[in-house]
């Protein structure tokens, strides 16, 4: 792995933990050497979580729609910000640029972001680790109606597996160095 992807919130949340947890991400992810992508704006816990990177001394390469970018919520002291024309062509560079994906606590396009990845992955688009870092039981009621979609019959236990958690940067990402996609098919 080369790069690592993170999709966080453009908020920074009510509690204190998910700041500190996107800066332990960025000690995390220079420390092993990968460069972060990310959405590519300077609010929020994505800010903080570029800041933290650069800061450190790596590399951050954001992807931001242009109509965002005008906004002028976009950070313009990255490595690299790539423009581009709307939110599926970001995503799609995300993923392209990425060799895993992370999702901190967020909100709606952070979801999104993260079970569309988790998708491709179940359809064979790419055999990338996909996880979250799941700060103070952020994740437990998503983690469990995944669950239930699987006892339900609508996701195989092997896909369900997919979506690694940790209860840090350090533990997923340990998990990431290990991962395999799993070789069934996503039909039952």
């Amino acid at each position: 792995m080369r790069r690592i992807c993170v999709y966080c919130g453009s908020n920074i949340g009510v509690r204190d933990d998910y700041a500190d947890t996107a800066r332990d991400l960025a000690d995390v992810l220079v420390r092993h050497d990968y460069e972060l992508v990310y959405g590519g704006a300077a609010k929020g816990t994505m800010g903080i979580l570029a800041d933290a990177v650069l800061d450190l001394g790596g590399a951050v390469h954001g992807v931001i729609p242009a109509a965002l970018q005008g906004r002028e919520i976009a950070h313009m002291g990255l490595t690299e910000l790539h423009t581009v024309g709307s939110m599926h062509e970001r995503k799609s560079m995300m993923a392209a640029l990425s060799d895993g994906f992370v999702a901190l606590p967020g909100g709606f396009g952070t979801l999104e972001e993260l079970i569309e990845v988790v998708t491709w992955g179940q359809l064979k688009f790419h055999d990338k680790p996909c996880g979250v870092i799941n700060v103070r039981g952020y994740f437990d009621n998503l983690l469990a109606f995944l669950d239930h979609m699987q006892r339900e019959g609508f996701l195989r236990p092997e896909n369900r597996q997919m979506l690694l958690c940790g209860d840090s940067a350090k533990s997923l990402i340990r998990q990431f160095e290990k991962y395999t996609a799993p070789r069934v098919d996503k039909w039952i």
